[in-house]
C-alpha cells in the first residue's frame, strides 16, 4: 500500500513526545507500504514556514514549520491547528496513495484528510487519540456555544467520513459509537509497548542513578511528561509532602514541561520538598527515557479526576509496561482496572494523598512487591500490547479500508481486555 499518513504532531526517537506514529510507520516500512507522513515542525530551529522533507527509517516524513507548545493558550493552539490544516491538504493531494490515515489530536486533522481522500477517490481511515471536544469543553476551553456546536459537528464529519475508525481505547470506540458510527467499522488499537527498546537495562540505570548524587541507592519514583493541566503534576507534590513527614528516603524526578510547570515548582518550594526530595529536569529525547524507567522503582501517571479523561491511553504507561517498572495511578478507567487486576502497580484512583504516600513507603521498601509487580507489567506489555502485535492490527484495518470491506475493524481489533471501560480522553 501507498499510505499518507497525516499527524500534526509527529515526533522521532531524537525528539521529545509520543512515538506512536513514527513505530507504527516504520512496521508499516518494513512490511513493504510506502509511507509518507505528513507533519508539522515545531522545533525552536523552525525556518520560514516552507515544506522540507526527510527520511526516517524508510519513512518519508513531509514537515512544514508550525509553531506550537504547551505553553500557548488554547485559541492560539486553535490556530496552529487551523493553519497546518490548511496547507495540509494541498500537500496530501500531491501525493500519491491509496489510503489516507489521520490521526488526531488536534480533530482538525480531518480538515485535511476528508478534502484529500474525495479528490483522490481513495478511502480515509481516522485514528482518535482524544475525543474532542469532550475534553476541552471539560477543561473550559470551550466556553462559547457556537464554539462547541462547531466542533461536535466537526467531530460527526470526521467519523463518518471515515471508512473506519481506530480508537485508542475501548472508552474512546463508546464515545465514537454515541455519533451513531457502525460499531463493525471501529477498530481498538491502544498506545502501545515497545518491548524491546525498552527492555530493563541494569546498566543504564547504574549510569543514570551516578549521573545523580542526590539519588543514590534511594527509592525512585519517576513522572516523564507534559506539565499540562490535565496532568495535574501538582498531585505528586502533595505526596511528597506527606512522605517528608514520614522520613521516607524515596526520590521524585519530574522529567517534562509545560504551562504549569513552574507552578509546580513554586508549591515544591514552598512546601520545602524542592531539590531535597522532589528534583526537575527538561523534557528528554524518547530515545533516553528506557535509562531513566530502568532506573526508577516505580513510574507515575497523572490525570486530573474528570470523567472525560478516564479512556486515557498515555504513551508513558505501556513505556513503563514495557520497562517492567511498577506503575502509580492516580486516574479511573480503564488503565486503573489493569494494574488493579495484573497487579502490575499502584492503583490510587480517588484515594487521599497521604494515603498513596505511607501505600508508595510501604511498597517502594518491599523488594518482592518491586519484583512481582514489575514482572506483571511486562507480562502484560508482552501479551496484550506489543507494539509489533497492534502495528499488524493497524495494517490490517488500512487493507481492509482499500479493499473496501471495513466492516472487519472490530473484528480486527476488538479491544476485549475483560475489563468493564469508561469514557474519556488521551493525555
Amino acid at each position: 500500500m501507498r499510505i499518507i499518513y497525516l499527524h500534526q504532531y509527529f515526533n522521532t526517537p531524537e525528539m521529545a513526545g509520543g512515538t506512536r506514529s513514527y513505530e507504527m510507520a516504520r512496521r508499516m516500512v518494513a512490511a513493504g507500504h510506502d509511507v509518507h507522513i505528513v507533519t508539522s515542525y515545531r522545533e525552536k530551529d523552525a525556518s520560514d514556514g516552507r515544506w522540507f522533507a526527510t527520511e526516517e527509517a524508510g519513512i518519508q516524513v513531509h514537515w512544514l514549520p508550525v509553531p506550537y507548545s504547551n505553553h500557548m493558550s488554547y485559541s492560539q493552539r486553535i490556530k496552529a491547528f487551523l493553519a497546518f490544516a490548511l496547507a495540509s491538504r494541498k500537500k496530501a493531494i500531491e501525493l500519491d496513495g491509496d489510503v489516507i490515515f489521520a490521526t488526531s489530536t488536534p480533530l482538525t486533522i480531518a480538515l485535511p484528510a476528508v478534502p484529500a481522500a474525495k479528490k483522490k477517490k481513495i478511502p480515509m481511515v481516522f485514528e482518535v487519540r482524544d475525543l474532542w471536544p469532550e475534553m476541552p469543553i471539560a477543561m473550559g476551553a470551550l466556553n462559547n456555544p457556537v464554539l462547541r456546536w462547531a466542533a461536535h459537528k466537526l467531530e460527526y464529519w470526521a467519523y463518518h467520513n471515515a471508512q473506519a475508525v481506530v480508537a485508542l481505547s475501548p472508552g474512546m470506540k463508546k464515545g465514537v459509537l454515541r455519533t451513531g458510527y457502525p460499531e463493525s467499522n471501529v477498530a481498538v488499537i491502544p498506545n502501545s509497548s515497545d518491548n524491546v527498546e525498552f527492555a530493563h537495562d541494569a546498566e543504564a540505570a547504574s549510569e543514570f542513578r551516578a549521573a545523580r548524587p542526590w539519588l543514590g541507592e534511594r527509592p525512585l519514583l519517576v513522572y516523564a511528561g507534559a506539565f499540562g493541566k490535565v496532568n495535574g503534576v501538582d498531585y505528586i507534590i502533595d505526596v511528597a509532602i506527606h512522605l517528608l513527614e514520614m522520613n521516607s528516603d524515596i526520590r521524585i524526578l519530574l522529567v517534562g514541561d509545560g504551562a504549569e510547570r513552574e507552578s509546580v515548582i513554586r508549591k515544591a518550594k514552598s512546601a520545602g520538598v524542592y531539590e531535597r526530595t522532589v528534583f526537575f529536569e527538561s523534557k528528554i529525547p524518547k530515545h533516553d527515557v528506557p535509562a531513566m524507567l530502568s532506573a526508577a522503582s516505580m513510574a507515575a501517571n497523572l490525570v486530573i479526576d474528570i470523567p472525560e479523561a478516564r479512556a486515557n491511553s498515555a504513551n508513558k504507561f505501556f513505556d513503563t509496561l514495557a520497562s517492567g517498572t511498577p506503575v502509580l495511578l492516580n486516574c479511573g478507567g480503564w488503565m486503573h482496572e489493569l494494574v488493579s487486576v495484573h497487579g502490575c502497580g499502584l492503583a490510587m484512583w480517588q484515594q487521599p494523598t497521604e494515603t498513596v504516600a505511607r501505600e508508595l513507603e510501604h511498597a517502594l521498601q518491599n523488594p518482592e512487591w518491586l519484583q512481582q509487580a514489575g514482572q506483571a507489567a511486562r507480562q502484560l506489555a508482552e501479551t496484550e500490547f506489543d507494539r509489533d502485535k497492534l502495528a499488524g492490527q493497524l495494517m490490517q484495518v488500512l487493507e481492509s479500508a482499500v479493499a473496501g470491506t471495513s466492516e472487519q475493524a472490530a473484528t480486527i481489533a476488538p479491544g476485549d481486555y475483560s475489563l468493564s471501560h469508561d469514557s474519556g480522553s488521551t493525555v
